[in-house]
């Protein structure tokens, strides 16, 4: 399935740093000075996943074939931002574009790094984010208030349910809260999306710190988490400098990099981990002679919906998955050894997928 992450912030907080790491390119040029990003990049990166290489091994796979996941670059938000300026228009709609948004807050000291407040407070730099992307929802939600109430007066049952939901959203906006906030039920959950609310989506709070503190963080990412706490959001600290040092680096030569600044595995990792949690997926393989690949769904699909991802006639004509769970077929040496034991299942159509089984479907096609 596919996943796309905004990656959000003020001029010169380490944006375009943290996008090139990512993918390992110089696609977005990072440059001392606000829009150097003037279109939005997108980078299409591997799911860091460490169990691949051993069901590979052990599968005998002559190919690894991570799961993907979407990073969009987008050009620093500024004051007025929903109102145009600095090109906001532009990427406030690709913010909407994506299904999650990452803040990346500066929390480092650098001198020859401008900043366009003329200060480092990385919560007041959330706060202007978050502000504009507000700003933007309550516009967006207004305009659509005069029509809905007309045809919700007129009977139309959709668009009294989207009103319900609309002014739901305003009442967290016009408190100064974001949409996020609100409490929606599991029913109203495909309303509240169809809304397309910028403050609504999940959000994940990037503490770009210096590399002395790229391990445990500073004062300053400590008062990031603070507030991600209290606005329902994920933080992560990362320093951007070292992932950009690093993504230049072989295999080899970047295990020894992290060892010497005390690190077990590369920021990213915890980066990339973190969107997921952030969005509830989890993954599944599927391992033969080919290949073993990893696949990404939703926490609580069901059989027939991880087939779907594959393709949509699996999902059609699903039958049953042949599962063994990840650390039954490592532990047993694969496919055969876990049938011997028993611990190879057929799930029907009611099965509820768990993060790590290793799955063979059959179905009528």
């Amino acid at each position: 399935m596919a996943l796309k992450v905004a990656i959000v912030g003020l001029p010169n907080v380490g944006k375009s740093t943290l996008f090139n790491a990512l993918t390992q390119t110089a696609q977005a040029q990072a440059a001392n000075y606000p829009f150097c990003t003037i279109e939005p990049n997108v980078g299409d990166v591997a799911v860091p996943e460490p169990r691949l290489a051993e069901l590979a091994r052990i599968g005998g796979s002559k190919e690894i074939i991570p799961a993907r996941i979407n990073f969009v670059d987008v050009a620093g938000l500024v004051r007025g931002a929903s109102k145009g300026e600095g090109l906001g228009n532009q990427f406030l709609a690709t913010i909407r574009d994506c299904d999650a948004v990452a803040f990346v807050a500066r929390c480092f000291v650098d001198d020859d790094i401008t900043h366009v407040e003329g200060r480092i407070d990385p919560i007041s730099d959330l706060e202007i984010i978050e502000t504009e992307l507000m700003l933007a929802d309550l516009e967006s939600l207004e305009r659509r208030t005069n029509s809905l109430e007309k045809r919700a007066k007129g009977g139309d049952k959709e668009s009294a349910n989207t009103l319900r939901l609309v002014k739901l959203a305003l009442e967290q906006l016009n408190a100064g809260h974001p949409a996020r906030a609100a409490d929606i039920g599991p029913d109203d959950e495909k309303a509240w999306r169809m809304l397309q609310l910028l403050t609504s989506k999940p959000t994940l709070y990037v503490c770009n710190v210096e590399e002395d503190a790229a391990e445990d963080g500073n004062a300053l990412s400590a008062l990031v988490a603070e507030r991600a706490a209290r606005d329902r959001a994920n933080c992560v600290v990362i320093s951007a400098k070292i992932e950009s040092e690093i993504a230049l680096l072989d295999p080899e030569e970047r295990a020894e990099f992290l060892e010497t600044l005390g690190l077990h595995e590369p920021g990213l990792n915890r980066l990339i981990r973190e969107a997921y949690k952030l969005l509830g997926l989890q993954t599944y393989f599927t391992v033969g002679p080919k290949e073993t690949r990893a696949w990404t769904i939703p926490v609580g699909a069901t059989g027939p919906q991880a087939a779907g991802v594959i393709h949509t006639d699996f999902e059609k004509g699903y039958i049953r998955a042949q599962t063994i769970a990840y650390e039954d077929y490592i532990r047993l040496g694969g496919e055969a050894g876990a049938r011997d034991a028993g611990k190879l299942r057929a799930e029907g159509k009611d099965y509820v997928v768990h993060d790590g089984d290793v799955m063979n479907f059959l179905f009528n096609g």
